[in-house]
């Protein structure tokens, strides 16, 4: 959302991003132009279904700013539903980044790690989902959204497939916008060792344990390949261990959670990097940000992932939780530094063509004049 509201601003638009006062990675700084009460502790439960602080800022924002066009997204987990009513009088779009509009939890998928198939109710219970304290909330949340989502005029999604859960659902008008990348210069040429690269949360649903069991697998094939993890989450220890175990201890390197300029630098060397991803995530931003880098991609076939890579051009799909395809894929690119060079520059230049916040931003712009056109009666607005 940084981005955008700078991508709108150099256009000459004046726009202001309003968010809660919560600061995600403590030392970074808050650049909302305005902010209301959030929090991450327990009273989070509470205040994502009833935070009447968001309403009563918002409320004097309208009431001062007069925008336009409002773009709402990520409300559910800090602002709440207490802000839609605020939002009928003014044309207005809720792009969800999230399944949080068809799943109390955003993700859609069970504790076991299966896709849900179910609509979010008393399954969410009956799943082991919810506890019945957490289900109460989650439901009363729920109820509100659906009482006043009517308050948005247009929902975008992060991909295609994200829009056809959503429909599944009733949740309609669906539009896709990808997520723009930042542009970077290319990286280095390759060279010596051959290097894997990983960036992402440290959690279960991101399979890094099978990214690991491949690693293991070519070892002996290419003794001298090197993995590098940056991330950090409620995993660690455990893939620590599971290295031990795997003997590959020796060739990982991790890198801890670093910022985006470190991150880039450390990867410039990798000669593929790889989402391992278990469920499916509605876009996948490392990937576009390893394609634009120049950076060969292998991906599980899930979730946005078929739509972002295309497969044998600019890098692999392999099956989730497949350790023998992920293994045959990294051995097809470490064994092949001109294959590797080659998919690299491919995805950079559908990164480029795609994915650019450019693109992106001016998706945007013509979403938000369409809207306030059919608000206000104008025809042909915008060819």
């Amino acid at each position: 959302m940084l981005s955008l509201r700078e991508g709108l601003a150099s256009r000459g638009h004046d726009v202001r991003l309003f968010s809660s006062d919560v600061i995600s990675v403590v030392g970074e700084p808050l650049l909302a132009d305005y902010t209301c009460f959030g929090t991450n502790s327990r009273l989070q439960a509470v205040s994502q279904t009833f935070n009447i602080s968001a309403y009563r800022k918002l409320r004097q924002i309208m009431q001062e700013f007069r925008p336009d066009v409002v773009h709402v997204r990520m409300f559910m987990w800090q602002m709440s539903p207490l802000i839609l009513p605020l939002l009928k009088k003014v044309p207005c779009l809720y792009q969800t980044a999230v399944y949080k509009a068809i799943c109390p939890l955003g993700t859609k998928t069970l504790p076991d790690g299966s896709p849900c198939q179910q609509k979010m109710g008393t399954a969410c219970l009956k799943q082991g989902c919810l506890t019945p304290q957490s289900w109460i909330t989650y439901m009363t949340q729920a109820k509100l959204w659906q009482q006043w989502r009517q308050a948005f005029d247009l929902v975008v999604a992060l991909s295609y497939r994200m829009k056809a859960k959503l429909e599944a659902e009733g949740i309609k008008p669906v539009k896709v916008v990808y997520n723009g990348v930042p542009e970077r210069p290319s990286r280095p040429d390759l060279s010596d060792p051959p290097t894997v690269a990983y960036a992402g949360r440290l959690v279960k649903e991101k399979g890094i344990d099978v990214l690991l069991k491949a690693f293991a697998q070519i070892q002996n094939t290419i003794p001298q390949i090197r993995l590098l993890i940056a991330g950090q989450g409620p995993e660690h220890n455990n893939l620590r261990s599971l290295a031990s175990k795997l003997g590959i201890d020796h060739n990982l390197i991790w890198l801890g959670h670093i910022s985006r300029s470190q991150l880039e630098d450390k990867f410039n060397s990798a000669w593929v990097q790889v989402i391992p991803s278990l469920w499916e995530e509605p876009f996948g931003n490392v990937t576009t940000e390893a394609m634009i880098r120049g950076t060969a991609v292998i991906a599980s076939a899930v979730g946005a992932q078929p739509e972002i890579v295309e497969d044998r051009k600019t890098g692999f799909l392999v099956p989730p939780n497949d350790v023998d395809a992920l293994a045959k894929a990294l051995l097809n690119l470490l064994l092949n530094q001109s294959l590797a060079e080659e998919m690299g520059q491919l995805g950079r230049l559908r990164a480029q063509t795609y994915f650019s916040e450019d693109c992106r931003t001016e998706t945007f712009i013509e979403i938000y004049q369409n809207l306030y056109s059919a608000y206000h009666g104008i025809e042909n607005f915008i060819s």
